[in-house]
């Protein structure tokens, strides 16, 4: 039986993004980092002090991966860029769908071996359009194709396994991976089959001991799985398309969770004012950090 909790969290920033996504945390800074991909902007916020800072972009982006103290990686709709912290001039690193101008890019997790997984996928979410690609070392392969809003990119504590979704037909899939180099080493399979459920799966991070905390689009739900894909938490949140979790905090025990108001006419909106704000969920367990890539 899954035990579903009321939200007892916090609004970490009220800022409504139009499509809030791609929340991570900088634990040498205290830093959330998140993207509002259509508003092409970028978000930072410092937690001791409340500071809050907005970057303008000029392309849509998704995705953060740390690289040191002076570098980020960006994944965006022309490819990848490096980001100087400290000025916010991109560089760019390497393509990803050069002749694909009609997609973006859309989730991503670093993995334990330094390389990256990124998600792509059509700007109208065309049916097919995406995929899914390893990057390392400035080198990309497509690992998984075919998918129409592919989230849901994380990994076991251990490198040794990966999750992805089409969110689209809202199957959480298992893969195992080489944890060396972040690469698949099998045919992913189904583990968790949601589609007869309201909403669909969206983003996911794991915890310290491997299980799954996923934003439910269109239900207002984050939800917890256990790495065996039963669910087994529903934490209510107060906005009904949340899009992605992250640990923060210097311990790694506090959970954010990005939403959007994206599609919502003006009833809606008003029924669910902090659509698009970045929160925070009550108590939760121990996390993980996503690592840093290696250039």
């Amino acid at each position: 039986m899954t035990d579903i909790h009321d939200f007892q969290g916090n609004i970490l920033c009220n800022t409504a993004s139009v499509l809030g996504e791609g929340p991570t945390y900088d634990p040498d800074t205290d830093t959330v980092w998140w993207f509002n991909i259509i508003g092409k902007e970028l978000h930072e916020l410092h937690l001791a002090t409340g500071k809050k800072e907005v970057y303008a972009l000029p392309m849509m982006a998704s995705v953060l991966a740390r690289v040191d103290d002076r570098r980020q990686l960006l994944a965006t709709e022309e490819g990848l860029f490096l980001r100087d912290v400290g000025s916010g001039e991109l560089t760019f690193y390497t393509a990803i769908e050069a002749d694909k101008p009609e997609n973006r890019s859309n989730d991503g997790r670093t993995h334990i071996s330094g390389s990256l997984w990124i998600s792509t996928m059509g700007k109208r979410a065309e049916m097919q359009a995406g995929a899914i690609y390893h990057v390392a070392g400035g080198k990309v392969t497509k690992i998984f194709d075919q998918l129409s809003i592919p989230n849901s990119i994380c990994f076991s504590p251990d490198g040794t396994i990966g999750y992805f979704t089409d969110t689209r037909v809202s199957q959480l899939m298992r893969v195992l991976v080489d944890p060396l180099t972040g690469m698949p080493v099998g045919e992913p399979i189904v583990m968790v089959d949601s589609m007869e459920d309201p909403g669909g799966l969206d983003g996911s991070v794991c915890d310290a001991d491997g299980y799954i905390w996923n934003a439910r689009w269109g239900s207002g739900f984050v939800d917890r799985y256990s790495p065996d894909g039963l669910r087994i938490e529903r934490y209510r949140v107060p906005a009904m398309q949340p899009s992605c979790p992250a640990f923060i905090g210097q311990n790694a025990d506090r959970l954010a969770v990005t939403t959007a108001w994206e599609g919502l006419d003006e009833d809606a909106r008003s029924m669910q004012p902090q659509a698009g704000a970045l929160l925070e969920l009550g108590p939760t367990v121990k996390g993980i950090f996503d690592p840093i890539y290696k250039i």
